[in-house]
């Protein structure tokens, strides 16, 4: 096998998963045990500017992609130990070189060959960054509109008071005109 080559297993897993690859519509790569990527697809490539995406093949997926869980909880790495599908939300990151901050739902399945050795991982990432962004702003207008709930609620609360107030004023000027009309006091 040369040195450039995915192992025969994921050679055959990939050969495999083309014919059905395009049923995902979300960003997906396939790594090697190395973390290297063997292949990916067009929602994967246009996420990634010209530069990165040039000779794509062979780099490191955290050469591509900078996710907060590359260094210590690495998915492919999960998939792998758990020896298990991983589903990992509200995950952040940026494309290498690039200051946009973005936020995936990510998913990692093993790869292995017939005596069950893991040869590789196929990663899915969508893309939740409008959503995300969507949520904190609704989340933002909620609290809000509670403030100002709370703020009318205490205007509301202040001026029946004050109506309260005014109303038992006039209640005792209304007594005692009722009673200096009956002459009752001077």
């Amino acid at each position: 096998m040369a040195a450039d080559l995915p192992a025969p297993a994921l050679q055959q897993f990939l050969a495999e998963f083309k014919r059905v690859a395009n049923a995902i519509v979300d960003s997906y790569f396939v790594v090697d045990t190395d973390r290297r990527i063997v292949d990916f697809n067009r929602a994967f490539f246009a996420l990634l500017p010209r530069q990165v995406a040039r000779g794509l093949k062979g780099k490191h997926c955290y050469e591509v992609l900078e996710l907060n869980i590359c260094k210590s909880e690495c998915i492919a790495q999960q998939c792998w130990s758990d020896n298990r599908h991983v589903r990992l939300d509200e995950i952040s990151g940026s494309i290498v070189g690039e200051a946009q901050k973005l936020r995936f739902i990510l998913s990692a399945v093993p790869i292995t060959d017939e005596q069950g050795h893991h040869v590789g991982a196929l990663e899915i990432q969508r893309n939740v960054t409008d959503e995300a962004v969507v949520q904190v702003k609704y989340q933002e207008m909620l609290e809000t509109e509670a403030r100002e709930r709370e703020r009318l609620a205490n205007q509301v609360r202040a001026r029946t008071k004050e109506l309260l107030e005014t109303n038992q004023l006039l209640l005792k000027t209304q007594k005692e005109l009722l009673a200096y009309k009956k002459g009752l006091t001077v």
